[in-house]
């Protein structure tokens, strides 16, 4: 069998990649905004913020808990959600060191 598409990358290039994805979509942003405003778990009101059905938003959120942005804890009948701080922390360092990386006295266009 040969490699994936990925096997071709580094570590460090698919892991922005899997951030990025997960982001990739502007109710994910609004669900990370609103988890950050809000620092603390929340159950249940994700769905009134977010317009969009009960599954879609299901599913934004296993997807951001899939690429590790948030943890969901089950509580009683729910499952209560809340950024994941290791993980956020190292989106942070590795998505800055690719900002670092940009020289800005380079002019090539």
């Amino acid at each position: 069998m040969g490699a994936t598409k990925t096997d071709h990358f580094t570590e460090k290039q698919n892991e922005i990649a899997t951030f990025a994805k997960a982001l990739g979509h502007p109710a994910r942003i609004a669900i990370i905004e609103y988890l950050l405003k809000t620092d603390s778990c929340i159950c249940g009101d994700i769905v009134n913020i977010i317009p969009l059905a009960q599954p879609t938003v299901s599913q934004h959120l296993k997807e951001l808990k899939n690429a590790g942005l948030i943890k969901g804890n089950i509580e009683g009948n729910s499952i209560c959600y809340c950024i994941d701080d290791k993980t956020w922390k190292k989106f942070e360092k590795t998505l800055g060191s690719l900002f670092i990386k940009y020289d800005l006295q380079k002019k090539c266009c």
